[in-house]
């Protein structure tokens, strides 16, 4: 299985007063590595814009288990979940040192770039989700 994988130190800016990284910032995380898997796919986003669509969030879940922390080397992964129609999943998790520290996934809907309707995805990327 194909897996969008990034490596990222956390920067002071990504923590709150607590310390920790500031849980709005793991759905940031997700889309670093959301962007990876489409790149190992062979079709990035940019590219997959340029064809004239768009894949925008329309749900999101987060499962939090342990806390990330100011300077630490977190290993953010996605991987393809599933296609219905013009939806799209895609699975996420955050780690360091091995641990899993929070996961989840994001629902896209296709939709063309011009209308921002929603549309059939293009069947390049159904193709590619196969191979998967």
């Amino acid at each position: 299985m194909k897996a969008g994988k990034v490596l990222y130190r956390v920067p002071y800016a990504d923590t709150d007063q607590m310390g920790v990284v500031y849980y709005g910032n793991y759905l940031r995380y997700f889309e670093m590595a959301r962007n990876e898997l489409m790149r190992e796919c062979g079709w990035a986003y940019k590219d997959f814009e340029r064809d004239g669509f768009m894949l925008p969030v329309v749900h999101a879940e987060v499962d939090y288990r342990k806390s990330a922390r100011y300077d630490d080397l977190v290993e953010i992964s996605a991987f393809y979940r599933s296609n219905k129609g013009v939806r799209l999943e895609i699975s996420c998790e955050v780690r360091c040192n091995g641990e899993l520290l929070a996961a989840g996934f994001t629902r896209h809907v296709f939709v063309d770039a011009s209308t921002f309707k929603p549309v059939a995805p293009p069947p390049r990327f159904i193709d590619i989700l196969k191979g998967l």
